[in-house]
């Protein structure tokens, strides 16, 4: 079945892009569940990342192709089809081809402080684009599902206070209920101060930018010469600054948290932002609890693989832990009371 698909995929990209594929591999890694991505190769050696789309908005296509024509560094802008288009259409679905810059995920490593500072700059170099009409109608405000992701957040911790006796039986159940019931504290205090700031966020002055949207490691490429790719603009938004530079500033991926030293080169490429830290700590909040909501949910998925099961609680034991995201967020929201 799956080599019917990429078959039947590297047909249509014969027939919409005018590109005929040698070859096409799986590309697993990644969180977005309703999209299938493969590497494909074609006949001249060229690669390319070949992505279908089952979720979300043409957004971060059109984003991409206008960030490159800007001149934006360390952008992969996507073919364009035969008519023009950025993506075309597969059973609902959006079919694109991105060329694949890199296998050097920066999660894996060794970024060096080049690598560092020029994800700074691209960042920067983001940020001080001007926002079109086009983007203005097709971006979402950064943080503008907070009243959905606190619904979750409220439900998940009435599912795991009173879950079903059938899914006691489940160990990760069991085991995620104690987690949140260890942290109930916090995430009352991260719901209510995310609602009770919403309406301020909105108010304090700054301008909205274009944001990535979720620029982490797991989203950044090496190249040679500490040459940097930003990839997967699947969530790209309209919002002030502080809504990426918190995956710099306020760390988001306990696992892989950045040092003092590497913060230091970010900022160096970046340009010494003016940040807004009350604006920083309620975009650190929202992201704290879509984290813990939606991948509790993966893991208590009981008809999901037992490997997916398995990883989305390892992330959610990540997310409570000290260096985790959902106790640096709280920290982050505590300390900007204390700002004048």
């Amino acid at each position: 079945m799956a080599q019917d698909i990429a078959r039947q995929v590297a047909d249509q990209v014969r027939t919409g892009f005018g590109l005929r594929l040698s070859t096409m591999e799986s590309i697993t890694f990644g969180a977005d569940q309703h999209a299938r991505l493969w590497l494909a190769q074609a006949a001249d050696g060229s690669r390319y990342a070949v992505k279908l789309s089952g979720g979300g908005t043409p957004a971060g296509l059109v984003v991409t192709a206008y960030l490159a024509e800007q001149g934006v560094p360390g952008i992969a802008a996507p073919l364009r089809a035969d008519d023009g288009r950025l993506s075309i259409d597969r059973d609902g679905r959006r079919l694109s081809v991105v060329p694949w810059v890199s296998d050097q995920r920066a999660l894996d490593g060794p970024m060096t402080g080049a690598h560092w500072r020029a994800y700074g700059e691209v960042l920067a170099a983001v940020h001080e684009v001007p926002v079109t009409d086009e983007l203005s109608r097709l971006l979402p405000a950064g943080g503008a599902a907070y009243p959905s992701i606190v619904t979750a957040t409220r439900a998940m911790a009435a599912r795991l206070r009173d879950p079903d006796p059938l899914d006691l039986a489940d160990p990760l159940v069991v085991e995620l209920a104690g987690v949140w019931s260890a942290v109930a504290d916090r995430l009352g205090v991260l719901t209510r101060e995310v609602e009770r700031r919403a309406v301020d966020q909105r108010d304090r002055p700054g301008a909205n930018v274009v944001c990535h949207g979720d620029p982490h490691l797991g989203n950044l490429l090496l190249g040679a010469d500490g040459q940097v790719w930003l990839i997967d603009w699947d969530d790209a938004v309209l919002a002030p600054p502080e809504c990426d530079l918190m995956f710099v500033l306020g760390g988001v991926l306990a696992f892989a948290p950045i040092t003092a030293e590497q913060q230091q080169a970010v900022l160096a490429g970046y340009g010494k932002p003016d940040v807004d830290r009350v604006r920083l700590a309620w975009f650190l909040a929202v992201r704290a609890l879509d984290d813990l909501s939606d991948w509790t949910r993966q893991a208590l998925d009981l008809d999901a693989e037992a490997a997916d099961r398995d990883r989305a609680a390892r992330i959610v034991r990540g997310l409570v832990s000290p260096a985790g995201l959902v106790t640096l967020a709280h920290a982050a929201l505590r300390d900007s009371d204390r700002r004048p």
